[in-house]
């Protein structure tokens, strides 16, 4: 997820354009697996959501903002679900009207990740990412959950500046030494305690169930009797939420890019474990890197730079125990100092990276300069350096002069959207010094990546996050639904490990899980044999065929190297524009 998003306190304005505290019960199937019937949505949360009234969203043309064919409108919904009649929210949405009415199929709903991602932008997207085939057949509709974006923000702060000075400890990818480390821990405990009371009520009403809720009371607004939806990234647990909630309502869920339910909500086995330390991204994205690594080694110099370097490996090696030792300062063109590049900078620059269909080239591009500087010798690679230092300041957006205070001025409120989605629905420690030896721990098991992801969860810490959802979700998420899940997974994902989707298509007794052997963050768009299937399953509720392993386009060093005069021509990408996903981490790289 990125930091970096438009924050827009009217959503009449149309500003910007296209850009977990629950105990888990035990996973048992409510249905004996002779019976082909689905389970049914139980009393209570039916009644939850079908007591509330069909709301209108007052539909306004705003295609000269986001495109042809493109209406806005806003839903007041209840904060609280359990009081319908009491204190609502408004939640914005776009919707994206289908390319032929008279074949028309129902509607299509779309989440892009985050927590926090706008399903609003994601929507005007569609007509770029999406099948011809779907846009013919589906409304597409992008809903800005609760909280985020242009629905109505929650806010922890007072305004900007008091934001920058509470968080100031985060503003690294990891910390290093008892100065960082401290620092660190006192904004996560500053962050929990602002979001648990200036937060309040919002805050505690943004778990994934009530924006489930909010999906289904939408789905019978537009008139679908069941729904149809396609979810990246944490849009995966959005999706696989709805399903055990209402698994009769269920026409078609797609789940790409999955989170491990289980890992995500936490249960009482795992809750000393953070949250984002027990979803293994760490791990995958160590495994990403080491396979690139791997596979530089066996080109050769004449597919990859670090090749000719020595050992890919062990050149990597080297770079880490030298920017361990001496962080390097990071200058322009003319020489003038922009950032000092240390170790924590490294490994999240090479999570952006990761995040890349094309991950090996950006990698070699990137380890390459890096070794320039650390080893210097010969020429440096021509335009590296422009690119190196765009991929940081795309992350940590420019350097800007101290913020105004006034009460009103308006702030992005992304880092609150995200923490108050992922607090609310998960198990964690008690308190943010917790986060010490589990960083340790996870440095183990995945050097680098471990501690970055684990860090994320530390304003969680159950003893300063103190506000609460009781109508959080608590499981089990094995529910037997009136349809099939279609589960992807993608091998080298460095956000939402492979592991998870084998894990959720384990529990869903009625899925179908679709491997694909591609790099980046989801699977969709990076080759037609996982678009087609995916197509095919929310066009007919077809899935394809058990064991289906899919193979992206891009694959890492199988093209020579260009002349040294143009490393970009050594960029690669899928044949069709990938959508437009918010990877489940604060100041990640998005995708273009």
């Amino acid at each position: 997820m990125t930091a970096a998003r438009r924050h827009a306190r009217r959503w009449g304005a149309l500003l910007g354009a296209l850009a977990l505290t629950v105990t888990l019960g035990s996973a048992t199937a409510s249905a004996s697996p002779s019976s082909d019937r689905p389970d049914r949505t139980s009393r209570a949360e039916a009644a939850r959501v079908d007591r509330v009234p069909v709301p209108d969203p007052q539909w306004f043309d705003c295609s000269s903002v986001f495109g042809e064919r493109t209406e806005c409108g806003t839903v007041r919904l209840p904060l609280d679900y359990d009081q319908p009649r009491k204190a609502t929210t408004d939640v914005a949405l776009l919707r994206l009207s289908v390319a032929d009415p008279a074949r028309k199929i129902g509607t299509l709903f779309i989440n892009p990740g985050g927590p926090g991602g706008s399903g609003v932008q994601i929507a005007a997207a569609a007509s770029f990412f999406l099948s011809p085939a779907l846009l013919e057949r589906f409304d597409v509709v992008g809903v800005d959950p609760r909280g985020t974006n242009f629905s109505s923000n929650v806010k922890c702060f007072r305004h900007l500046g008091e934001q920058a000075d509470a968080l100031t400890g985060l503003n690294v990818a990891f910390p290093v030494g008892d100065a960082e480390t401290g620092a660190y821990v006192a904004s996560a405990k500053a962050f929990g305690s602002a979001c648990s009371t200036a937060g309040a009520p919002l805050a505690g009403s943004m778990s994934t169930a009530e924006v489930a809720r909010d999906m289904d009371v939408l789905r019978r607004m537009v008139g679908d009797k069941k729904l149809t939806y396609l979810g990246f990234s944490y849009g995966t647990y959005l999706g696989n939420v709805y399903a055990n909630l209402y698994p009769d309502r269920v026409r078609a869920v797609v789940i790409d890019g999955v989170l491990d339910p289980l890992a995500w909500a936490g249960t009482a086995e795992n809750a000393s474990i953070p949250q984002t330390q027990r979803l293994k991204s760490g791990e995958g994205a160590s495994k990403a890197l080491d396979e690139i690594l791997a596979r530089c080694a066996t080109a050769g110099p004449e597919y990859c730079l670090l090749a000719g370097l020595g050992d890919p490996a062990t050149v990597y090696a080297d770079i880490v125990a030298s920017l361990k030792a001496n962080p390097v300062v990071i200058t322009d063109e003319t020489g003038a100092p922009l950032f000092e590049l240390t170790y924590p900078t490294l490994v999240g620059l090479l999570l952006g990276d990761l995040y890349q269909p094309d991950a090996a080239a950006w990698v070699d591009q990137d380890l390459t300069f890096v070794h320039s500087l650390v080893f210097p010798a010969g020429a440096e690679l021509p335009g590296a350096r422009a690119a190196f230092i765009a991929r940081y300041q795309a992350m940590h957006g420019p350097a800007a002069p101290r913020p105004p205070v006034a009460a009103g001025w308006p702030y992005d409120n992304s880092p609150e959207a995200f923490q108050s989605v992922l607090c609310t629905d998960g198990l964690n420690p008690a308190r943010a010094e917790d986060w010490v030896p589990a960083s340790a721990a996870a440095d183990a098991a995945a050097p680098g990546f471990g501690p970055l992801w684990t860090w994320a969860s530390s304003p969680c810490a159950s003893s300063t996050w103190t506000i609460r959802d009781e109508d959080a979700y608590t499981g089990p998420f094995t529910r037997k639904t009136a349809a099939p899940v279609l589960v992807v997974g993608n091998y080298w994902d460095p956000a939402t490990n492979y592991d998870g989707a084998v894990a959720a298509a384990a529990l869903l007794p009625r899925s179908t899980l679709l491997s694909s052997d591609s790099w980046g963050h989801t699977a969709y768009g990076t080759s037609a044999c996982v678009t087609d299937a995916v197509d095919a399953y929310l066009l007919t509720g077809a899935t394809p065929a058990a064991g289906t392993v899919c193979t992206g386009d891009v694959q890492p060093f199988t093209e020579p190297l260009g002349g040294e005069e143009d490393p970009q021509s050594r960029r690669s990408a899928p044949a069709r524009p990938l959508p437009p996903v918010v990877p489940p981490l604060p100041g990640a790289v998005p995708r273009s």
